[in-house]
């Protein structure tokens, strides 16, 4: 890479060097020099063409295929990557107005532009498999529960309990007490004073009677409430009371407890929102929804301006904490990722995921949507960067963030086996029926 740089400051010192001399010219005819003293006109020095541009795409390509790297790469290789797929897309696609080599952030869109690569991203409730856009999702979820008190009220408070307090450490405090209070009703039945439970109490009312859904999770295990007086106290007070029936099965009691200390928030997974393309020389290309970016509208707008002088910044030294820096800032920017896998005969398979997800996941999407889903394979980032599966880094750490293309590819050790065989691999990969839903972009 530093030889072929060196080779185009050659270039660029030979061309301004002045014209050039004939040897079969004689001594006469030769050109008068100037003054020894006086210093040559410098030409203002030109950027490098677009060949030259292409041409140290090309070259960064090879030197990360002959030196594979084993972690994910830094911000400045998430740059190069970009600049990458910039050029590749100008190569294919004509008439755009961004010159080559420039990283162009993909502005967020109106949602109901129909050119958007994705509409949206969206969620999938577990409690009643419906799809729910972001602003939808937590209300939806507090409904479904709410809901669920008519089957079973015990599961319901108790999904109350953990998803509709934010404070991890104030439910795992309330959570604690109540197990408390079951475990010594069940290691000691005959005792009275455990059976009750003063509302009123400093212990109640700082750890679970400030938490949504632990009265009802009392009640539906079998307390009442009663009044009941109080010794050396003038009028009586609110306690919880168990009731008899529950008191006969401590069981009961066992398995309620155990079900409210594991319990965790019900919250929505992310939809992949899987889609499958013919092929197209559109591929590269992602118009993305605002939901894919942490960033406003004028945020993304000047992200382009900073991305151009990022690719200026990558001949300058910098040290390790400022790299580590702009790594980081570079992961906050996007909380999803639109990626899509190009297969071999040119179908596109496209998910959403986290940024943060891990390549495994990646993986997994894949091989559900395989016909023969045993066969090794492995996925390729621009470049020919092999993601490993058994690493599994961060997509945010590999640089395809906010979208990226990649390669599907057979395990070359699969191909050599069918090779020497004489087969090939069948060029019908995907499953019939993603294929009977096969989509053109657009």
């Amino acid at each position: 890479m530093k030889k072929f740089f060196q080779e185009i400051k050659a270039d660029i010192k030979f061309k301004s060097a002045g014209p050039g001399q004939k040897l079969t010219e004689s001594v006469g005819e030769r050109a008068p020099r100037g003054k020894p003293n006086q210093p040559a006109l410098q030409q203002p020095r030109q950027g490098p063409t677009n060949e030259a541009q292409m041409a140290a795409a090309a070259a960064l390509a090879r030197l990360e295929q002959k030196q594979p790297r084993a972690r994910g790469p830094t911000s400045q290789e998430s740059i190069r990557n970009q600049v990458r797929k910039e050029l590749q897309a100008e190569a294919t696609v004509s008439g755009s107005p961004e010159a080559p080599g420039t990283n162009k952030v993909p502005e967020p869109r109106e949602e109901g532009s129909t050119q958007l690569a994705v509409p949206a991203v969206c969620f999938t409730c577990p409690l009643t498999g419906a799809t729910l856009r972001k602003d939808q999702r937590d209300a939806h979820i507090k409904e479904a529960i709410l809901s669920h008190f008519s089957t079973d009220p015990v599961a319901a408070s108790i999904m109350k309990i953990h998803t509709f307090n934010r404070d991890r450490d104030r439910v795992k405090l309330g959570v604690d007490t109540i197990a408390k209070y079951l475990d010594n009703i069940c290691l000691h039945p005959e005792e009275e004073k455990y059976r009750k439970i003063k509302l009123q109490n400093r212990v109640f009312q700082e750890r679970i009677n400030c938490l949504e859904g632990t009265h009802e999770f009392f009640e539906a295990v079998g307390f009442q409430k009663a009044l009941l007086p109080v010794p050396d106290q003038e009028g009586p007070e609110e306690f919880y009371v168990l009731s008899e029936a529950a008191l006969a099965q401590p069981q009961s009691l066992r398995k309620h407890k155990e079900q409210l200390l594991v319990a965790e928030p019900v919250r929505a997974t992310l939809a992949r929102q899987r889609r499958v393309f013919q092929p197209s020389p559109l591929a590269s290309q992602f118009d993305l929804p605002g939901d894919f970016f942490n960033l406003t509208a004028e945020e993304v707008k000047r992200e382009q301006r900073l991305r151009s002088e990022a690719v200026e910044r990558l001949s300058v030294l910098r040290t390790k904490a400022m790299r580590e820096r702009e790594e980081q800032r570079e992961r906050r920017r996007y909380t999803y990722t639109l990626l899509r896998v190009r297969f071999p005969d040119g179908c596109l398979l496209q998910g959403t995921f986290y940024a943060r997800e891990r390549v495994a996941a990646l993986y997994a999407f894949v091989r559900e949507a395989l016909q023969s889903d045993w066969l090794p394979f492995e996925l390729l980032a621009s470049g020919g960067q092999r993601l490993s599966e058994e690493e599994s880094p961060a997509f945010d750490e590999c640089g395809l963030v906010p979208s990226a293309l990649l390669t599907f590819s057979w395990d070359a050790a699969l191909l050599e086996d069918l090779r020497a065989a004489g087969a090939e691999p069948d060029s019908s990969i995907l499953k019939p029926e993603l294929l009977s839903t096969i989509e053109k972009l657009s």
